[in-house]
């Protein structure tokens, strides 16, 4: 799909971040924009702010954890606007873990950041995706993954790359079954890059639900730069996210499946992945 006009767009943890840039770049190409997201606050400031732009957007809560919420979100999307054209399932949290080791991770720890990155994602496909096979117009679903974990993996983010590695997964065999069954549809796996985002997602945990904190869980970093110093990495250069939207609408424009940005440092390292796989090696550290 080329031509956006008149379509119906609905990106979730859109009230911030790369959701929010999504959000006004679809809206700009003269969408419909539903911009869902957990925070009744600032999904309603930044829907209005794109608004008093003269730009078609409305927020609405949803929760991406609970499929009543994202099938709730649907039919009220279905019957405000018709049809949806695009999905993009982009919430996702981080748990603050790059100084922590795999075992020292809590249940609670792996069962939030599941829910969010990887069932928030499925929710989204279950909510939406029937009604975006019954209209039968051509459509994109875009799962936000990572290149930590997506791709490659840090050794400082277990929980974060396990569950962005899941993201790729899902999305690759959702793409199969699109071509299986012959739809107008097109899968996407969006990686944000090529540097670290500069977004908030850190301070994401404060929407952790009581029952699945921690008390003794350590907060070593605020900002995406220390979270680059505490994993270890030397360019502390980052990307905005307005160059994420924009690369997730260009891949959108060609049908690309693999939404990654031009040719980085991540090359190699996936490269180098994929040797050690052909060649029965073990993994090294990453540089």
């Amino acid at each position: 799909m080329r031509d956006y006009t008149g379509k119906t767009a609905v990106v979730t943890g859109g009230a911030s971040g790369v959701g929010r840039c999504l959000c006004e770049l679809f809206a700009r190409e003269g969408m419909h924009v539903v911009m869902a997201d957990v925070e009744a606050g600032a999904l309603e400031a930044s829907a209005a702010a794109l608004r008093a732009e003269g730009l078609d957007v409305v927020g609405m809560r949803c929760d991406v954890t609970s499929p009543e919420s994202m099938q709730a979100l649907a039919d009220t999307v279905v019957a405000s606007f018709g049809k949806v054209h695009v999905l993009c399932n982009n919430a996702g949290v981080g748990i603050k873990e790059a100084q922590r080791r795999i075992w020292t991770l809590t249940p609670n720890d792996w069962t939030w950041g599941f829910n969010v990155n990887v069932m928030g994602v499925a929710n989204g496909i279950r909510a939406f995706v029937p009604a975006m096979l019954a209209h039968g117009e051509p459509g994109h679903v875009v799962n936000t993954s990572s290149g930590n974990g997506g791709l490659t993996s840090m050794p400082t983010t277990p929980v974060y790359a396990a569950s962005k590695a899941a993201v790729t997964s899902l999305t690759e065999v959702l793409h199969y079954q699109f071509l299986m069954d012959r739809a107008a549809l097109q899968a996407h796996v969006l990686f944000p890059g090529p540097h670290l985002v500069n977004t908030n997602i850190l301070s994401a945990m404060r929407n952790r639900p009581a029952e699945l904190r921690d008390e003794d869980a350590p907060v070593a970093y605020t900002t995406m730069r220390d979270l680059a110093t505490a994993s270890g990495i030397r360019n502390l250069e980052l990307t905005e996210p307005e160059e994420v939207a924009a690369s997730c609408l260009q891949g959108m424009r060609e049908n690309r499946f693999w939404i990654l940005p031009a040719s980085t440092a991540q090359d190699a390292r996936i490269s180098r992945r994929t040797r050690s796989i052909l060649d029965r090696e073990n993994p090294v550290l990453p540089e």
